[in-house]
């Protein structure tokens, strides 16, 4: 697969999201976001995006430059309806206001509703956590064909569910918890179907709803469904950040007729740690769990035993130095997409060459 670095991938998503009709800063963060995901091993989450942006884009889908709109203002609660703006600018302008709110009077509710694809969710929460903050999220996916069977189901009712939480941790890099609640994200099952690879056991149901290995119906035909992680436990939390994202915090619900886009919505609580008690005592003690999970003797055939966050940054470091792998499928559809936008082959292959 061809290799490309940061910068070089940074680049091509400035340049797509710019074509797109973002403005400067909204391009620059969502190519920042895009290619932080891919960095940081989530490549279900960073430029293999790109071409299903520009559909969305399109379909009219996804508004760029969009004015969300503040639905609630009231102390700790904040209520923003994004209206189908771009995901990672919405989502980052609205955590950075429920930070602000947290310094202030100690804890924020934030309810973000109807951004297009916010993407990788520990981004956010790597932002309170920067900024002395606890960080929770539930989050659901929307507006487009189900994707997840819940547990004893043999067809799909939700989407992938992300639920994610983050403190500050030892040495200013934070413990962070970001899954999909699905054994494996959608863009997990694309980068194996692109990659003509299977997935592994357990991730995958068939249009009978039996086991299977093969990504291709899923991905190519829309059959079938990823299964929920850890059984009826998984299950039960991927229907409670649909409950949160779209009931409490009034999202549109994976129940809604889709339009064929990607609607997330997220209901998050940032607290400030210096209101809660003292900051130091508080990563002391998220020092001495984490040194104390770490003491373990690791199990057969592995290492060393990772807590959460590490193995983030692990790809992160390997990553920035030997460059990132785009397989060439992913690649011949983020092309295809530019061209879609007007960007002629030299302007795309300059923007590559980094």
């Amino acid at each position: 697969m061809p290799v490309f670095s940061p910068h070089a991938l940074q680049s091509v998503a400035h340049l797509i999201a710019r074509r797109m009709g973002s403005e400067e800063a909204e391009a620059a963060e969502v190519a920042d976001h895009l290619v932080r995901a891919n960095l940081a091993g989530h490549d279900s989450h960073g430029v293999g995006m790109l071409p299903r942006y520009v559909q969305m884009l399109h379909a009219g889908l996804l508004v760029p430059n969009q004015t969300p709109d503040t639905v609630l203002d009231a102390g700790p609660l904040l209520v923003i309806d994004a209206r189908r703006g771009c995901g990672q600018r919405m989502a980052n302008d609205a955590v950075r206001r429920a930070i602000t709110r947290a310094r202030d009077i100690g804890a924020c509710v934030l309810a973000l509703r109807n951004a297009s694809h916010i993407g990788r969710i520990g981004t956010y929460a790597e932002l309170a956590a920067d900024a002395g903050c606890a960080f929770t999220a539930f989050v659901n996916v929307a507006d487009h064909h189900d994707i997840q069977a819940t547990w004893q189901a043999a067809e799909p009712r939700l989407g992938t569910n992300p639920f994610c939480a983050a403190v500050p941790g030892p040495d200013g890099q934070p413990v962070l918890l970001d899954m999909a609640t699905t054994t494996i994200a959608a863009g997990k099952a694309r980068v194996a179907y692109n990659k003509g690879v299977p997935v592994a056991d357990g991730c995958l149901i068939d249009a009978e709803g039996k086991p299977t290995n093969d990504p291709t119906g899923f991905i190519r035909d829309h059959t079938g469904a990823l299964r929920a992680f850890g059984a009826h436990k998984g299950s039960g939390l991927a229907v409670m950040c649909e409950i949160m994202a779209a009931a409490v915090a009034g999202g549109q619900g994976a129940f809604a007729p889709p339009k064929g886009g990607i609607l997330n919505s997220m209901l998050a609580t940032v607290i400030d740690l210096s209101k809660l008690g003292d900051a130091a005592a508080i990563a002391g003690d998220t020092r001495a769990v984490t040194e104390y999970v770490k003491s373990a003797r690791p199990a057969p055939g592995f290492d060393d035993v990772l807590v959460p966050g590490e193995p983030e940054r692990r790809h992160a470091a390997e990553r920035s130095e030997r460059g990132i792998e785009v397989d060439d499928t992913t690649w011949r559809d983020i092309r295809a997409a530019a061209e879609s936008l007007g960007i002629s082959t030299e302007a795309f292959d300059q923007a590559a060459a980094g």
